[in-house]
Parts: C-alpha cells; structure tokens; sequence
C-alpha cells in the first residue's frame, strides 16, 4: 500500500470532546497512521504506557517510534513476537511490564501472540480497511477496487485467534468513485476518517459504550496476497479494476510483443478517444492505441480506459504516450563537470547498493536489490548534490540502469526536456465572427488533464440556457497534486530562483499575449458570464491586461528599509528588514468577473514571488482555463500557476485546509468567507485576505448635478447586470428631489436594450445563472410583500436565457429584508431622506455590518468631505462611481472583509516581513 506522508488530519474533530475516562494504551502498529493514532489519543488525555514496533530499517526508525520517542513513551523494536508459532517469553513479559488496559493496533504487520492479545483488562482492537466480513485478509482495499465495490471503508475490531473475524466495534463507509486507485481512497477517507475512528473506538471503551457485534457469516470473503502469476490483466470489462486494485507490486499486467508489461495509472475515458497509433495487444477483442495521452485500451463491452505508464521486463518504466519511441533518443556527449556529477551519483548508487561490488554502466537499480524506499533515497541524495534539478521518483523506474539514469540527469541538468510542448484539447465554438478555442481541462503543473476521478460538467451559457461544454471537476486529489507542483515550484524550480527583474519580464509578456487575444477572452466571457461583450472587452478583459502590467512593474521594486535601534555598545548593530513571498498560495474568485477577478488576486501573488492554484468559480472557469494556456506560451515555469474547476465545497474547502499553503485569497460571500477564515485558523494559521459582501450606500443630496446623478446612480446599481460587488445596494435620495429621481431612472431604464451579449447595442445582459436569477425573483417577492412599492421591472424577461429587468423599489424602510440583504443583481432600493439631514442619513446609511463601498453626491465641497470622513466603506466615491483603477487599493470593512486588492497594498498581502539584525 502506499502511504501519503504528507496526509494531512483533522485533528480538530479528534480533539473537540474531552471525556472523564482515560485508558492506558499499548499502541502496537507502524506507519504514518500508527503515528497520528498515537498523537490524537495522547491529546484526548489517554495515556500511552508503550509503543510496540518495528525495527529500524536502515538506520530510519518507523514514524510512530519517532513521534513516541521524541515524548519520551517506552519504544520497543521487536523483530517479531513468535518464533515457530509459540511467543518468545521475554518479548511477552516485557509487554506485559507496562501494565496496558487496551492494546490499540492501528496498522499491525506482526503476529501478535493471543496472551498478549487477550492480556489487558480490555482486550485489543484493531483497524482492518474493509467492510468486514468482506475482504477479511491481506490486500483488501486492492480488492475493493478489483471487485468493483461501490463501497469502500473500513472496520474498526476487537481481535480474536481468527483471520479478521472478532466482533465489529464500529464501521465507516465512502463510496468509490470511477477512478478511485489505492492512493486516492486512502488519502481521501481511509486515512483521515480511520485515525478519527481508532480515537473514537478507544473512548468508546473507556466510556464503557463500545459494542461488540458479531461478524456474519454471510457475505463473507478472503482473498489472499496476489502472485505474479494471478495478476495477468486480458483487456475485458474489468481490466481497469484490476489495474487501479494492484499496488506495483505485484502488477496488472498483459503480453505486448510476446512480453509481459506492467501498467500502471488506469482511468476511464468518457466522451470521444483520441487518434493513436494502434497495438495489438494479446487475448484483446481490438487493438489497443498509442497517443499522445497515454495508451487506450479496449474492454469486451466497447469502453475504452486510459494508461499512463508502462513498466518492461527488465524494469524500465516509460510513459504509454512514448511507446513506438522509447528508444529513438541518442545518447549525450557529457562535459568535464558533467563527468564529475556522474562519479558522485556513482558513489550514490554505491552506498545504496551496497551488495553490489562494482556500479557498471549497466547495473541495473531494481535488479540489483534496490526498493521503493530506496528510490526515494536516490532521488533526495542526487538532489541534494545538485540543487534546482527536477527529478522525481517516477524518473528512476523510467531509467534503471545506471547509464539511463545518467543520460536522463544530464538532460534535466541542461533543461532538455523542459520544453514539452503543450497539448490543449479544446472544445471550439464558431461564435462573434470568429472561432473561439477553449480548454477545459484541469491544469496543474504546466499540463491540462482530465480529474483524477473524471467526472466533468457542463458549463451553460446563460444567454440561452446551452450546454457550452464539458468542463473537469477536479477532485481533492486533484487539490493535492496541484499543491504538491506548486510547492515543488517554489521550492526547487526556476521561479524562486528568478531574477525578479525576469519574473517582471514574464508577467509582462502574459499581458501582452492577453491583450493579443483580448477579442476571443472577451467573448469567452461573454458567453460563460453574460457579460456584454463591450463591457468584457474594456473592464473584464481590459482591466485584468492593466492589472498584470501594473504588477509586472513592481516585481523589481519590492524593497525592505534599514532600522535605526539602539546599540549595544561596543559593538554596533545593523538592523534592516526584508519582504519575501509567502509561499504556496491559494486563490479562490466569484462569477461575476471571473478573468478581472483572476487577475486583481494572481498578479499581486506572481510579482510577489509565490506560486498559485486558483479555483475559478464553478459556473465560470473557462477563462481562467484560456489564462492558464496564455501563462504556459508566455513561459511562466510549470507549477507555477495552477487551475481547478469544481465546487467550492469540495476544492474550495480543500484548498484553506491543506497545510502547504500560506495564504488564501477569497472573494466571494460573508458565510463563506466566515467558514474559510475558519478552516485556515484550524489548519495551519494560514494567512487570509477576504473580500465578501456589500450593502453599499450611495447618498444624492438635491445640490447634486442631477444629471450625473441619474446616470452614475443608474450605473452604480446595473452595472454589469447588478452582479457588482461594490454595487449600489440602497440608495438614499433627498426628500425634494427624490420624485424627479426615480421618474427620471425608470425613463432611462425603458431606453435600454435587453438582449444577446454579442450584440454590440446591448445594454443590459442575461444574470449569470439560473440560481441566481432564481433568487433574485424571490427577492423582489420579498420586497412587495413587506410593503416597498415596486415602481418597475421584478419579473424575469419572456425570451431564453436568464434575464430579469431592470427593477426599481422606491418606500423601502430600514427595517425591510431588501434594505438589509445584498441583491447582487440589477435591482435599485430606494429610500427617502429628509432635506437637509446629513448627519441622520449617515446614521442610517452606517447601519450595516457591510461596509465595502459607498458613494456621495453633492456640488458642496464641505459636504462632500464631512459624509467621505464618515462613510464607515473602504472605498468612497464622490460625484462618480464604480470607478477603480489598478493602482488604487480595493477592499472593505467590517464584515465586508478585509485585506486589499490592486495598489502597492494588494503586493503586501503576498510579502512577509523579515527582520535581520548583524552585530560588527
């Protein structure tokens, strides 16, 4: 089984209820799981007399002794615990010294003896991952996914003298998704849901509650360890099964060219099979394919699967993709220094394989005795001896001889295979007078790919209600991936390193190949967002080209300052600080502009020096998907930027949990942004920037310029359909001139054209989604029923597609729901104020917990300061509104959020303060 060392826990949930009993435990087990068991039950208070297991494997103790030994718990490294199947006494009373009530065995690899077993007060439980009676034995989460279950989980038992088959204590169950491996059902739920478990079982003990439930009989299964020879995969109905159960040992495999080959990384294709090579496979009812993906493989009932990788005879490991070239790459010429690399990763190879008496050209890692921990061993030392070399585990199984490895080092020394060219599948569209391309696949670490689960869903046009097309829905494992090529990024890649001069050349170069495809990003947006094509052109498209050339001109003036502090003499001191990036960011943006929004967060983090995974709005992610192509021709490293579709419950959730990001911007609403705010505290105190709702006021006094006020205030709530964070949210107009106000909107708003977003004479376009349109409808009921006066529109328009009028409330109390709560949509709240009562409308206007945005209008200079002064918004307009600009901070107060996007402001959000002190 394979094993996330970097799987994070929620220890929160495991530490939430302190009880009165505590037991003490003997943990007997191993691994990373056996270690955090151990953690969350010494944090319940229980008391862990002794940590049984292991022995040292070269030189490295297991996790669960570390953690045990670095709190001083008794550790004991027994070999094993039976010699001819009688327990060894000493073993046995050594045990027994430490006076355990329970035995606790989270992840058990040994015989343990039954005195031993049945020795505490207690008992012993164990952890088995399946849903028992099925799968009783070895193997069984393999053989979850071979059989096909829809059902995974896991069983938490008290032991007995059987094979798995003592009473059940509790069980837990998740469903199996289609391409759910090994991997992805132990890091996704049988890790942190086992641990959460094991701690709940043992307080169930102490609390005298935990039940014992007899195993059935019925249902019951045992599947032993696989061979070699039983793993024989004939392509059929249940070949991607059988690849997806097996771990590489022993291997699905099948006969290609008269031998045997391993695959590995199965996955089900939905939708149309790409063009490839063909290959006969053996016992196969067609040809298999080679293309540019992988190799497609075909089952009895027509459906076709996708493998990443193939793995030879003598241990090479090549992607499918490479099959028919595998050996056409000629050998490099190596340098002196090149030479000199070579013989210490000789040495390397020497101290790994020890056995071994001489390291030949042709001495082969794996044949030669070499394992799993081993490669990672290799790749860390050879690493460590030349920092900035991208190697990964998978590079050794593709290169086991030493001279292989050796060529395929020098290359990655040289940057001979960052130059991958990058393969996009686009779903077109012949649209504006002109045909759009655009990828919808998730993008990590400088590739677009399916979801490792490949689920997708239809991204719909809101103009007509259409299917545009079939977008990835990206996974929590998909999170982690594109976390772990984020961090590998930052840490190791070329970005951290970078002259920052360059990174500012680089950013420069995205804007310009942004604005090159202004016309078609534009109209990507028009048709996922509703947006007017006119305004998506100037404001979605053309702010997001300043926002990044705005940035782009920061990156080489980011500076710290020297501080003056008192000496300590004689010696003297200089103190000066320094801004450096946080890290791996996350960035998470709302629907109503989704490529600004993109920008106004990722161009602060890029100049800063950070690397990112953003996650665009579920109902919008096709541009963000198009940006993600522009950054790869614009040459931003890979890893560095990295784009997930998919729910924000799933990957948003995800995202401010995991403990390699540093920091999360969000934008979005309050109640999110409160449970994201949250998820960072608990999991790694991650820093945040929030920008979330708003109820902004706009204030027109009758000495206004009517005129400009009836257009901006227009523009202050229909702007972008109303789907405006800083939008108008009620509208507080002087007594004497309020009547000539809204007679003069609804004028205006009967002259404007309601229609297709392509249309360059269209004012006012579809809303975003149907929910949305949904909710606005109910929020118009809402406001007729608590007694506004409705003065126009509330009603959804009769044509396809999701729009609504323009709508106008005029009689709206402080007390109405519609006076309190955020339309997000083009709906104008009116409220009278009486003439001359500046300081009360403040009131009023103040009493809210938003406090984003504001505005005021007046030809009165002094008034116009006073209300400014006293507006409680981060942002005030004075006879103007909506007006942003790329170097002006943008964020609110209170529960509107806080930290700021754009400006010099926005930069510090992704720097980190670091003060250096040198005596001389």
């Amino acid at each position: 089984m394979v094993r996330d060392a970097s799987q994070p826990v929620d220890t929160e949930s495991t530490v939430r209820h302190h009880y009165q009993n505590k037991l003490k435990l003997a943990i007997i087990g191993q691994s990373l799981f056996g270690q955090e068991v151990y953690s969350n039950l010494r944090k319940q208070g229980h008391k862990v007399v002794g940590v049984f297991t292991v022995p040292d494997k070269d030189g490295k103790a297991d996790p669960l002794a570390v953690a045990a030994e670095k709190e001083g718990t008794p550790v004991f490294k027994f070999p094993r615990w039976r010699v001819k199947g009688n327990p060894i006494p000493e073993v046995v009373d050594a045990y027994k010294a430490v006076g355990a009530e329970l035995n606790v065995m989270p992840f058990c690899s040994q015989f343990i003896p039954m005195n031993v077993i049945d020795h505490p007060k207690h008992g012993s439980i164990i952890y088995h991952p399946s849903i028992l009676p099925l799968h009783r034995g070895a193997s069984a989460i393999n053989w979850t996914l071979i059989h096909g279950d829809k059902k995974a989980g896991f069983t938490v038992f008290w032991a007995d003298d059987g094979l798995d088959t003592g009473p059940i204590l509790l069980q837990r169950e998740c469903d199996v998704e289609p391409n759910d491996t090994v991997d992805t059902l132990y890091n996704r739920f049988l890790f942190p849901e086992g641990i959460k478990a094991m701690v709940e079982s043992v307080q169930l003990i102490a609390d005298g509650k935990a039940p014992r439930i007899p195993q059935p009989e019925e249902g019951a299964s045992y599947e032993g360890i696989q061979k070699k020879s039983n793993a024989k995969v004939n392509p059929a109905e249940a070949i991607h099964n059988w690849i997806r159960g097996h771990d590489k040992v022993p291997g699905a495999w099948t006969v290609i060219d008269g031998q045997s080959v391993t695959l590995y990384g199965s996955s089900m294709l939905g939708g149309s099979v790409p063009e490839g090579q063909p290959l006969d496979i053996e016992g196969a009812s067609q040809a298999a394919r080679v293309t540019k993906n992988g190799l497609i493989l075909y089952g009895t009932d027509g459906k076709a699967l996708l493998v990443k990788n193939l793995q030879f005879e003598d241990g090479k490991m090549i992607p499918a993709s490479k099959y028919f070239s595998s050996g056409e790459s000629a050998s490099v010429e190596l340098t002196d220094d090149e030479k000199t690399m070579a013989e210490e990763i000789r040495n390397i190879w020497k101290g790994i394989l020890s056995n071994v008496p001489a390291i030949e050209d042709t001495t082969d890692f794996f044949k030669s005795g070499a394992a799993s921990m081993d490669v990672v061993r290799l790749v860390e030392e050879v690493k460590q001896k030349c920092a900035g070399v991208q190697l990964q585990n998978e590079d050794v199984y593709m290169a086991t001889t030493f001279q292989d490895f050796i060529q395929m080092f020098v290359r990655k020394l040289r940057g001979e295979d960052q130059e991958e060219e990058l393969v996009v599948d686009y779903a077109t569209k012949d649209i504006n007078n002109m045909t759009v391309k655009m990828p919808y696949q998730c993008f990590i670490n400088g590739k677009f790919e399916d979801s490792e689960n490949g689920k997708t869903y239809d991204s719909i046009s809101p103009s007509d209600g259409s299917v545009i097309c079939k977008v990835s829905y990206a996974s929590v494992g998909d999170v982690d991936r594109a976390v772990a090529a984020a961090k590998e990024a930052y840490e190791n890649g070329p970005w951290g390193k970078m002259n920052p001069r360059d990174r500012g050349s680089l950013l420069y170069r995205l804007a310009d190949l942004m604005e090159e495809h202004q016309e078609e990003l534009a109209t990507i947006e028009s048709i996922d967002s509703g947006a007017v094509y006119t305004l998506a052109l100037k404001t979605h498209v053309g702010m997001s080209i300043q926002t990044f050339r705005y940035f782009a001109g920061w990156c080489d003036k980011i500076q710290g300052k020297t501080i003056p502090i008192n000496q300590a003499r004689p010696n003297r001191n200089l103190t000066f600080t320094k801004k450096e990036p946080l890290g791996v960011c996350a960035i998470v943006i709302p629907w109503n502009y989704p490529l600004m929004m993109l920008a106004w967060k990722s161009a602060a983090c890029l100049a800063a020096g950070n690397t990112l995974v953003l996650k665009p709005a579920q109902v919008t992610p096709l541009t963000a998907l198009k940006f993600a192509e522009l950054s790869v021709k614009a040459g931003i490293p890979k890893g560095v930027i990295n784009i997930l579709p998919g729910s924000g419950g799933m990957v948003g959730q995800r995202l401010s949990e995991h403990p390699d990001i540093r920091k999360l911007g969000f934008t979005g609403s309050t109640p999110i942004g409160k449970q994201i705010m949250k998820s960072c505290a608990v999991s790694n105190l991650k820093k945040v920037s929030l920008e979330l709702g708003g109820k902004s006021p706009l204030l027109i006094f009758s000495d206004c310029d009517m005129d400009k006020a009836v257009r901006m205030g227009m523009s202050s709530v229909y702007f972008n359909k109303g789907e405006n964070c800083i939008a108008a949210g009620r509208l507080f107009v002087e007594e004497s001139i309020h009547d000539e106000f809204i007679h003069r909107v609804v004028e205006e708003i009967k002259k404007m054209k309601i229609g297709d977003p392509l249309d360059r004479s269209t004012d006012h376009g579809p809303q975003n989604h149907k929910a949305h349109l949904d909710k606005l409808l109910e929020y118009c009921e809402i406001g007729v029923k608590e007694g506004a006066t409705l003065v126009y529109g509330g009603k959804r328009v009769d044509r396809p597609g999701f729009f609504m009028e323009p709508t106008v409330f005029t009689d709206v109390e402080d007390h109405m729901f519609i006076a309190k709560e955020e339309s997000f949509g083009p709906v104008m709240v009116v409220s009278k104020f009486k003439d001359g009562d500046v300081d009360g409308v403040l009131q009023r206007a103040n009493d809210t917990e938003y406090g984003l945005a504001s505005g005021v209008f007046t030809r009165d200079i002094n008034k116009a300061m006073y209300v400014s002064e006293r507006l409680e918004a981060g942002t005030v307009f004075v006879n103007t509104y909506n007006k942003t600009d790329v170097a002006s901070p943008f964020g609110g107060f209170k529960q509107s959020g806080f930290g700021k996007d754009l400006g010099e402001d926005a930069l510090m959000e992704y720097l980190k303060t670091k003060a250096v002190t040198v005596e001389y």
